[in-house]
């Protein structure tokens, strides 16, 4: 819990931003099991879901460097990206659920007159249909997709399309996300960051080291931040 001087618990937000993919849903599983299709379809083994987990955050690129061992430099890649795309596209919501304790942090956010939207580095013809699968569309003040922007994070560019729709300014809002990239884009819009403790974190060293305002160990403590 943030101590009562810690700026966190000074800064009264009109809205909670959040990363998707590793911080408000847990995706993994979902992603996982489309990555193992496109092994199936090689006659290859699957992978357990503690493998896919650390690189879920970092979409086709992530997922298919860990099933198949290839980069987007590979010659195969593009083909793979669309084969894993379309069958992730068809189990969105096969297991992907909401990380436990986010309906504690809903409650606090509306019970202190804030909003709550998403920025992530999901294309829009998938943020779409996850989030009506698991009924967010109608509860999110906004979602910003990366392709709704000139440039996805790390640049800010999403994070300030999200302020323009909620008619906030930058320093209005806080961004919550797993993953270094999340930081930096928080940061460079002039907003209050949260390293969300409890999703993937990928591999851009310990999470101390990202240069975040806060870091909660779970959206139950940051709900405690809100309530300070």
């Amino acid at each position: 819990m943030a101590s009562p001087d810690h700026p966190i618990t000074r800064s009264v937000p009109r809205a909670v931003l959040f990363d998707l993919d590793g911080t408000l849903v847990d995706t993994a599983p979902d992603l996982g099991h489309a990555a193992n299709l496109v092994r199936a379809e090689l006659g290859r083994p699957p992978l357990p879901l503690a493998d896919y987990r650390p690189v879920a955050s970092a979409g086709a690129r992530g997922l298919l460097g860990k099933a198949l061992q290839i980069t987007p430099e590979h010659a195969d890649f593009p083909a793979r990206r669309d084969r894993f795309l379309e069958l992730y596209r068809a189990n969105l919501t096969r297991q992907s659920r909401l990380f436990d304790g986010m309906d504690v942090l809903f409650a606090a956010i509306a019970a202190s007159g804030a909003r709550w939207g998403i920025v992530t580095n999901k294309p829009a013809w998938l943020t779409t249909p996850l989030l009506a699968g698991l009924h967010l569309d109608r509860q999110a003040a906004c979602a910003v997709s990366a392709d709704q922007v000139a440039r996805a994070k790390p640049a800010p560019d999403s994070l300030l399309h999200a302020c323009e729709l909620l008619s906030l300014a930058p320093t209005e809002c806080w961004y919550v996300g797993d993953d270094k990239r999340d930081i930096t884009a928080g940061r460079a819009a002039g907003m209050i960051t949260v390293a969300a403790d409890w999703g993937y974190l990928g591999a851009d060293g310990p999470i101390d080291s990202w240069g975040a305002d806060y870091i909660a160990r779970s959206p139950q403590e940051l709900a405690g931040c809100l309530r300070s």
